[in-house]
């Protein structure tokens, strides 16, 4: 990884005799990322053989070709800077992974960085923001974004980890915000819950109403497409605690119920769909 990139700037420069000519800029410098804090931002994405890391300003190529080397995954590195994409594919060669790793010569807010399992970058903060609207809409809840150095504003990090520089993981979160109908089999009888969160980047909280009674939603979690959050089920004889785990798939989530504890747990299937 190396160069924050950004668009082409072509700046006009007087020259001698009153000639004029354009040189190419780029909207920040070429900076290497060091190689240890390229290892750790693979390493704090959890990066594997079934990856597809996209780099954004892939500068030298380091970032895709050890995601490659030391990983076992496929890249892409996208830069505007021809030097910089031939650079990457000397390196990949070099290293002997340009069979699994390739460079383009391209503007990162032209790319499609929708096959990305794995995004990565090291741009500036006001780059990061501009990125962040398509991060959120365009890549699938579960991918994992790495930073090196600088954040994503209020959009705060899963995970982050200082070695020698700041490393800032994002897992980008399904969209859940709004209301949900499920009916469960309890012990008491079938009920009607009706659940509605509210959302802010991956942090949710909620309220839910069983057969028109209010129920709070406690310790409510998103990550990715995983959710899991708790609601104290009244129906039955004696009130018990409903640990509800599942995943988000478009409109609708399922997965399971653990009613209780300890020797008492039963499992409950549960499925839920955007009203």
């Amino acid at each position: 990884m190396g160069r924050h990139p950004g668009l082409l700037v072509m700046l006009a420069a007087a020259l001698a005799g009153g000639a004029l000519a354009a040189e190419p800029r780029y909207d920040v410098p070429y900076v290497p990322t060091p190689q240890v804090v390229v290892d750790e931002m693979l390493r704090i994405a959890n990066v594997g053989p079934g990856d597809y890391v996209i780099d954004l300003g892939s500068g030298d190529g380091r970032i895709p070709v050890t995601a490659a080397q030391k990983f076992g995954a496929r890249g892409l590195g996208v830069d505007l800077d021809p030097e910089r994409v031939a650079e990457g594919e000397e390196n990949a060669r070099s290293a002997g992974v340009a069979e699994r790793v390739r460079f383009v010569r391209r503007n990162l807010f032209e790319t499609d960085i929708r096959p990305a399992t794995v995004l990565t970058m090291y741009l500036l903060p006001s780059v990061n923001l501009k990125l962040r609207p398509r991060l959120l809409a365009e890549l699938k809840p579960g991918t994992r974004i790495v930073s090196h150095d600088f954040d994503l504003g209020e959009w705060q990090p899963d995970r982050k980890a200082y070695l020698r520089k700041n490393v800032f993981l994002w897992i980008v979160p399904a969209q859940v915000a709004g209301r949900w109908r499920a009916a469960i089999a309890l012990p008491a009888g079938e009920r009607g819950f009706e659940i509605e969160f509210r959302q802010k980047f991956q942090e949710i909280d909620g309220v839910a109403t069983i057969d028109g009674k209010h129920a709070p939603v406690w310790e409510p979690r998103l990550s990715g497409e995983r959710i899991s959050f708790v609601i104290v089920d009244y129906t039955g004889a004696e009130e018990a605690s409903l640990y509800f785990e599942g995943t988000v798939d478009g409109g609708s989530m399922q997965g399971e119920i653990r009613r209780g504890v300890g020797s008492a747990q039963t499992v409950i299937p549960w499925r839920a769909v955007r009203k």
